[in-house]
């Protein structure tokens, strides 16, 4: 980007976000789906953060995605006999999503975003305003 660190730490904050929010997107997209099989439900995908350390800068952290875990609680066993995915004893699974909870997430990690969206915006300003000062 830039040899500003604060470019660095902001893009990364970004990045971070934007994964977090595509998870939730997968999430939310699967909520209602359902499985013959508790193995086959649609498992909830959650990011996991580590802090970073910015090249040459030893008091700045950026952050960065490690992985994307699968979620371990059991999927949510319903009784539908009619349904064309049931089981012999008429049972389908679905994944053990909480949309109301993955709103909150969504609406904290897109506020993350654009608070870092405006540290880049500022650090930008600012260094054009440095840059004019020399004109």
């Amino acid at each position: 980007m830039s040899n500003l660190p604060i470019f660095d730490v902001a893009g990364s904050a970004m990045n971070a976000q934007s994964v977090r929010l595509s998870t939730i997107a997968s999430n939310l997209a699967n909520a209602d789906s359902v499985a013959g099989k508790p193995e086959d439900a649609f498992r909830a995908r959650m990011p996991v953060f580590a802090a970073e350390q910015v090249a040459g800068q030893p008091e700045l952290s950026g952050v960065r995605v490690t992985e994307v875990v699968q979620s371990t609680a059991a999927p949510v066993q319903r009784y539908e006999p009619g349904h064309p995915l049931a089981d012999e004893k008429g049972y389908v699974y679905a994944p053990n999503v909480d949309p109301v909870a993955q709103m909150v997430d969504m609406i904290s990690a897109s506020r993350s975003y654009q608070a870092n969206v405006e540290v880049f915006n500022t650090a930008r300003e600012l260094a054009q305003a440095t840059l004019a000062m020399g004109r």
